[in-house]
């Protein structure tokens, strides 16, 4: 009785944790990558609410222009106001996508076409978005963007 028990136990995690037999469906890099677009969708409909709801409640935003870590979605939205006045459309560069169960790490270099003082500019920024699924949907946890510096001396 013991053994068959046991043999039941074993068969059942052994099931579980297959991922033909998972709840869980596999995320591919693909799904990663839509989640920049799902992002940069939303700073087109210039809704700083709308950005800020692809962001965990308790995520971290080292934004591009700005020397504020915003730390909450009122900052973030705060960050976005200003931002989202410049008409920001991103177009990744260079990307490396990493996933780790629950975890999912996109880095990598973009581009904004900004408008700024009704003058259109190119903004080339390196990234790195980290991405957490809490319940069942994939919110960024942290987000760092920095510009690149024009001349580096290290190339």
């Amino acid at each position: 009785m013991r053994t068959k028990f046991l043999l039941e136990l074993v068969l059942f995690a052994l099931f579980s944790l297959h991922p033909i037999f998972s709840a869980e469906i596999a995320t591919s890099k693909a799904d990663i990558e839509n989640l920049f677009n799902q992002w940069n969708a939303s700073l087109q409909t210039g809704s700083p609410e709308k950005v800020a709801g692809n962001y965990a409640d308790d995520a971290i935003l080292i934004p591009t222009v700005s020397n504020k870590v915003r730390h909450n979605h009122e900052e973030i939205e705060d960050y976005f106001e200003h931002f989202l006045l410049k008409k920001p459309v991103g177009t990744i560069d260079e990307e490396h996508i990493r996933i780790f169960g629950n975890i999912a790490i996109n880095s990598g270099l973009y581009t904004f076409d900004i408008v700024d003082d009704e003058k259109h500019e190119k903004v080339k920024a390196r990234y790195t978005f980290v991405y957490r699924k809490i319940d069942g949907k994939w919110l960024i946890i942290e987000h760092h963007s920095s510009v690149l510096p024009e001349k580096n001396d290290l190339e």
